[in-house]
């Protein structure tokens, strides 16, 4: 194939101004890191990248899934193949698919080959090699590769570097039987009998007990034009020094066209291109305008209005939602409730008003409608007949219904006022099975529980904690706006909470005993010894490369005595004592744990039958008015004691390679996620592993960017639909690879999470979004089926969901410790304010 020569990487890519522009097939075996790859494929040599799942169905397009005789016809048109990483054995056809086409092609039909981690593995079984476990998995670990110092084929020229890791089995060429005397002289670089068909290029040694395990790092074919590496070059922790291999592998492609595919370039049969990123579908988009507009729901009232007034101290969140009578009826308030604290990150919070009578679009995943309740009027409006389209249905619903009601209108909004009207609710995490194919959704109960619930709003008050201002503002006529304002900001100043500044809280009344001893809370933990069973069931899927890291979760039900009042605050203007007012209101529950766990993304909601409490400490995606998103993958906690009272000790515990690589493996899948709509230059990691101090705990975060490519005003508007679409479920709640990992804990938690893991936040009417995690929270639906004690009262179910990612290097003791750690915050507030 000849000397490269000397080469500058750094940039360095294909330009081919005459002829056609090089492109690679990537087969994606249902990664999570696939994105990624293909970015850094288009980033580092130039080249145009499609994709193409394993077993040929069409990737994030609505193409048709490939026929075995197009994918062949298809392939001699590229340049090369990647074959990618996933989870399973390269052992096992459904987990590799089309893989051993690619190494099987006759040699009229060759394309040169580059296999990565699972593709690597299967290269390496196809041409003799063994696939074993190693002694321990490698997941999210950083390691030093180790090639020759001449730095032979792909590694010539390229500079010592670490890269990361994603694996549990192991390539085996026979690198065992060679004594150590041998491999240390320079056996290791040589062909071993049992592969003689591959010449090993790197290596990795893992000290264990027993001695090191010698890990195979990459080789090629001696023969044919097939490489592979065993480590994941797009990995965020990787170093850059390891992208110049990928320049090197496609300098030896181009070589081995032009020697071996005469006539490759003239012969290059196009075939229909994926749709452009952020390019939305008009056909739909019209369609349900005008259904929206045939059914009278054009409403026209796109007129913003504010007022503003300074807020007095000793008055929050919680007092002006009880100056305008919230926690009763359907309410929605994202609480930035440790503004207090001095958290960074609790700059704002948003009280939605009069939702009673607003809009909400309730849509069950993969069902064929979505459902707007309006007062006692329900409008159901079908989704297209072709299953192509049925996932981006309810996103274009949400988007035409935001074009109808605001159109291209702009808003001169306080700067402060990122939510100046539109959509506020939840997703379940169940709504991630939008995303699957039909036959791939699990059987589920029947249910009018919505996985989405929106509401559309048009009167809410934003709260500046930095200021301490009170933003009021509409969206109405330029009639209606104003005399709304005058009228609700006249209530709020003259409210006697207001005017006393109030001191009371729902945890200083539990302090001073006034909370009735005799509610009983009947409590169901997970059974440890089970949970523990869980996590060793998830170590042995991880060991068997069936996921990198599974974020294991269990629920725990509260029973008690059927509320049926109002919250405390209404009884007590009422003149009701304490003793008639228990059991304890949702939002009285709410009010002691924004008290005693004040986090910067809590929420208070009662849409429908459900009702949420959440005090989490987790963003999971913003997005501003221009489309620049931001994610803050948060993996790795400590709770604060005596031991670990500082930043810097939580820093020691934290920074160790169990918590990194927890943090780092769900780093690289929102990197994924975000690069399948931003596009390849649309990613950045400004944050990496970074420990920030929260009221009660350490915990480590990294924040990942993305900027959306919306081509126009209407675009921009609705692309935080298109964004929260691609990365949800968070990835901080399911573990990687997503689907596998998805798949394998619905087997192993034996129930639906409902509002627990989900989001809650808002897309307003500008395009601007806000999305937390629903952790550390507690939650019911009102049509469960109640119970009765032996006296005959009715009861009513509550429900905490809490757990955490297991690893290879994991325990089962500690992990069932870190689940009732966080069970331990939200439970201890409801068995004391119910």
């Amino acid at each position: 194939m000849g000397d490269l020569g000397d080469h500058d990487f750094a940039g360095r890519r294909y330009q081919m101004e005459e002829k056609p522009h090089r492109r690679i097939l990537f087969i994606d075996a249902y990664d999570s890191f696939t994105c990624n790859i293909t970015a850094l494929l288009r980033n580092t040599l130039g080249v145009e990248v499609d994709v193409v799942h394993m077993d040929l169905k069409s990737f994030g397009t609505d193409q048709e899934p490939w026929s075995m005789q197009e994918f062949r016809e298809r392939l001699r048109t590229y340049d090369a193949v990647v074959c990618g990483p996933g989870p399973g054995s390269p052992l096992n056809p459904k987990d590799v698919g089309v893989f051993r086409q690619v190494w099987d092609a006759a040699d009229a039909e060759t394309v040169p080959a580059l296999g990565i981690c699972l593709g690597f593995q299967s290269l390496v079984a196809r041409f003799g090699g063994r696939i074993r476990k190693l002694k321990r998995g490698l997941h999210g670990m950083v390691r030093e590769i180790e090639h020759t110092a001449d730095g032979r084929d792909i590694f010539k020229g390229v500079q010592p570097f670490k890269a990361t890791l994603y694996h549990s089995l192991c390539a085996d060429i026979g690198q065992d039987h060679v004594p150590e005397e041998l491999w240390q002289s320079g056996a290791k670089w040589e062909v071993t009998p049992d592969a003689p068909e591959l010449l090993p290029l790197a290596w990795a040694t893992e000290d264990r007990e027993d001695g090191s395990e010698r890990i195979l790092m990459a080789v090629k074919h001696a023969q044919r034009p097939f490489w592979g590496v065993q480590y994941h070059p797009e990995s965020v922790c990787t170093e850059p020094a390891a992208h110049a291999i990928l320049v090197n592998w496609f300098d030896f492609v181009v070589a081995w066209n032009q020697s071996h595919r005469k006539g490759f370039d003239a012969d290059r049969t196009p075939f229909p291109r994926y749709a452009e990123l952020g390019h939305r579908s008009d056909d739909i988009y019209s369609q349900l305008l005008a259904v929206f507009m045939g059914r009278g729901m054009a409403l026209k009232r796109n007129h913003y209005s504010y007022s503003q007034v300074q807020i007095p101290d000793g008055i929050d969140t919680a007092d002006v939602a009880e100056i305008l009578q919230q926690g009763g009826r359907e309410t929605v308030i994202l609480d930035s409730s440790s503004a207090g604290k001095r958290d960074p990150l609790a700059t704002t919070s948003i009280i939605a008003l009069d939702v009673d009578a607003a809009p909400k679009f309730e849509y069950r995943a993969k069902e064929s409608q979505v459902h707007i309740r309006q007062g006692g009027s329900v409008h159901r409006i079908a989704a297209p007949s072709d299953a192509r389209e049925s996932r981006r249905f309810i996103w274009e619903a949400l988007a035409a219904y935001q074009q109808l009601q605001y159109g291209s209108s702009t808003i001169d909004a306080p700067a402060a006022c990122k939510f100046r009207g539109g959509f506020m609710g939840y997703l379940t995490y169940e709504m991630g099975y939008n995303a699957l194919d039909a036959e791939e959704v699990p059987v589920r109960q029947p249910s009018s529980r919505p996985d989405l619930c929106l509401a559309w709003v048009q009167n809410s008050l934003v709260i500046s904690h930095g200021t301490r201002t009170l933003y009021l503002q509409t969206l109405n006529t330029a009639d209606e706006g104003p005399k709304w304002l005058e009228k609700t900001m006249h209530k709020i100043q003259n409210s006697p909470i207001w005017t006393r500044q109030s001191q009371h809280t729902a945890a200083s009344s539990i302090a001073n005993g006034l909370v009735a001893e005799n509610v009983r809370v009947r409590v169901t933990k997970p059974d440890a010894e089970q949970y523990e069973e869980k996590v060793r069931r998830c170590q042995d899927a991880i060991a068997e490369g069936e996921s990198y890291e599974l974020c294991l979760t269990a629920r725990t039900t509260m029973e008690r005595p059927k509320c049926t009042s109002v919250p405390r605050y209404q009884r007590q203007a009422a003149g009701a004592t304490m003793e008639e007012m228990m059991p304890s209101s949702p939002w009285d529950i709410y009010k002691t744990l924004r008290t005693r766990q004040p986090a910067p993304f809590g929420s208070f909601i009662r849409l429908g039958s459900a009702s949420l409490l959440s005090s989490s400490p987790e963003r999971f995606l913003s997005v501003n008015g221009q489309g620049l998103c931001e994610m803050r993958p948060m993996k790795g906690t400590v709770r604060k004691s005596k031991e670990v009272s500082t930043l810097a000790q939580a820093e020691l515990l934290l920074h160790i390679p169990k918590e990194e690589a927890e943090n780092l493996m769900i780093v690289d899948l929102v990197r994924h996620d975000l690069h399948s709509v931003c596009g390849h230059n649309g990613v950045t990691v400004p944050e990496l592993l970074k420990v920030e101090e929260y009221e009660s705990v350490f915990t480590m975060i990294t924040v990942v960017n993305g900027q959306h490519p919306a081509r126009d005003a209407r675009e921009l508007k609705a692309c935080p639909f298109e964004i929260l679409d691609a990365v949800f479920p968070p990835g901080s709640m399911t573990g990687a690879p997503k689907k596998r990992s998805c798949e394998i804990l619905r087997s192993l938690e034996g129930s639906e999470r409902m509002l627990y893991s989900g989001v809650v936040g808002y897309i307003d009417v500008m395009g601007q979004a806000d999305w937390s995690v629903t952790i550390r929270s507690m939650f019911r639906y009102d049509d469960d089926a109640e119970g009765h004690e032996e006296g005959g009262a009715s009861t009513e179910k509550w429900f905490i969901g809490a757990g955490g990612a297991v690893t290879i290097l994991s325990t089962p003791e500690g992990e069932r410790e870190e689940m009732m750690t966080k069970l331990a915050g939200p439970l201890g507030v409801f068995c004391d304010a119910a």
